[in-house]
């Protein structure tokens, strides 16, 4: 069996789940990443991990990003997603190396694209996100990130500094073998139309986000 290579030379483990399919160059509008794909078996999903830089081994700057449509494509304001998303991308240009593993299959928390915006409509009727879910018969969250620790495992990472403000990211991630030696702060300042969506983040969802505080005039 031919031994697997890591993007910057490095071994890395062999993994039958999760299949690496292509590696790119990829310039944007940040910075210049490859862009390498992965195809995960058990799930069916296609994957991307956007890599910045020498990343090492230890310590790297990474983001696990949650597929947003609605956020990252089309800018909705309803959540910060696509905020949080560029600013991870130039938070690991500016550190010179880093890792960004785009998770599809995660829309909505998990729960697929259609039920997400059938959870809008009752959120606009008064419901926040968790009864919004609840509502529909429906996990408040349904995300797996043992896809996203078999591509690190793949790029040779064995511990990130990981960006963001969700407890049960860094959990997931330990339970999957990936230490994480510090969690990053990735605050966006709120505004009008998302802000109960935050609020519920921190109060039932164990989010941090201490910088709401400052804003409480917002409705």
């Amino acid at each position: 069996m031919t031994e697997k290579i890591g993007v910057l030379g490095k071994k890395a483990p062999q993994r039958t789940d999760v299949e690496r399919v292509v590696n790119v160059p990829l310039p944007t509008a940040y910075g210049n990443f490859q862009a390498i794909g992965y195809f995960d078996h058990e799930r069916g999903d296609e994957q991307v991990a956007l890599v910045h830089g020498e990343i090492g081994t230890e310590d790297v700057l990474t983001r696990l990003h949650s597929e947003c449509l609605t956020g990252d494509a089309f800018g909705s304001r309803h959540c910060e997603c696509g905020d949080q998303l560029a600013s991870a991308l130039r938070a690991v240009v500016a550190e010179g190396g880093g890792v960004v593993v785009y998770l599809r299959g995660h829309e909505g928390r998990g729960i697929g694209l259609l039920a997400k915006l059938r959870a809008m409509a009752l959120q606009a009727e008064g419901l926040d996100t968790v009864e919004a879910n609840l509502a529909l018969g429906l996990p408040v969250d349904a995300r797996d990130y043992g896809v996203a620790a078999r591509i690190l495992d793949d790029l040779g990472v064995g511990s990130v500094r990981l960006m963001s403000n969700n407890p049960r990211k860094r959990e997931a991630l330990v339970r999957h073998g990936i230490r994480v030696a510090e969690q990053v702060p990735l605050l966006i300042p709120p505004c009008e139309s998302n802000i109960t969506y935050l609020r519920t983040k921190r109060e039932r969802l164990d989010h941090h986000l201490p910088h709401l505080d400052a804003v409480a005039h917002l409705s």
